[in-house]
């Protein structure tokens, strides 16, 4: 048995649009560089940027509610801090995060682009070194596409991989062999992990990421057939080094 990375991503703004990668570095301890690095607060959170700890996802913008952002095209460019918000190649929204003009410039966009879903006014949050990752250790999350491929069979459609918003999609593996590495070591290209959990799933991988809108239920599904929601595995770095898809990924 033969697995690879078929394709590697990050989400700069949680809850916004995937960044397809060429390659990557992981480092001990660390989630794929630049992963959820900001989020987008709707309504107070208790964040603080100087003592950054985790936060449940529902203090933020996020597709489990918040459906509307997959259709929003965001771009993100790790030199300049630019956030680049576009709707069908039509530019909304442009700002330098970096910059408290051009943090506003984002959040006055959220404040007209869905303010019947907002609790408070929507603040662009971030601190250095912190992911605004679903849970609170720092991991890499892996998707297994031929368990995509199960789901597809339980459900009649095609499923499309981003729906699960991993950072590794690997090929090769059996459907649902990964939840078998809970506890062992994975090596890909020069980096170790180490696989700490299964990947519970919720209302997020109902929403189609192309249309933006939710139009299948795929954890209620998983539940009938298997009696669990769980899809894809976290992962800790335990040794860093450069991935790239084709990668081989070995126990």
């Amino acid at each position: 048995m033969t697995a690879k990375v078929q394709s590697i991503y990050r989400y700069p703004v949680k809850g916004l649009s995937p960044e397809k990668l060429h390659s990557g570095r992981l480092e001990p301890g660390e989630t794929l560089a630049a992963d959820r690095r900001y989020a987008i607060e709707n309504g107070p959170s208790g964040f603080d940027p100087a003592a950054p700890s985790y936060l449940p996802k529902s203090r933020f913008l996020m597709l489990m509610r918040n459906e509307r952002l997959a259709r929003l095209d965001a771009r993100y460019d790790d030199a300049t801090h630019i956030l680049v918000i576009r709707d069908e190649g039509r530019e909304l929204a442009r700002g330098d995060l970096a910059t408290r003009e051009g943090r506003l410039a984002i959040e006055a966009f959220f404040g007209r682009f869905m303010p019947a879903e907002l609790r408070g006014l929507p603040k662009v949050l971030r601190a250095e070194g912190h992911s605004f990752s679903d849970v609170s250790a720092k991991v890499v999350s892996i998707i297994n596409l031929a368990s995509v491929a199960a789901i597809e069979a339980l459900v009649g459609v095609p499923v499309h991989p981003l729906r699960f918003r991993a950072n590794l999609y690997v090929e090769g593996w059996p459907a649902w062999h990964e939840f078998d590495l809970v506890g062992a070591e994975i090596a890909i290209g020069k980096a170790r992990l180490k696989v700490t959990k299964r990947i519970r799933r919720c209302a997020a991988i109902n929403v189609d990421p192309d249309a933006g809108v939710r139009d299948l239920e795929i954890p209620a599904t998983l539940v009938r057939t298997f009696d669990h929601a769980d899809c894809g595995i976290y992962a800790r770095v335990i040794e860093g080094g450069d991935i790239a898809p084709g990668d081989t990924v070995n126990p």
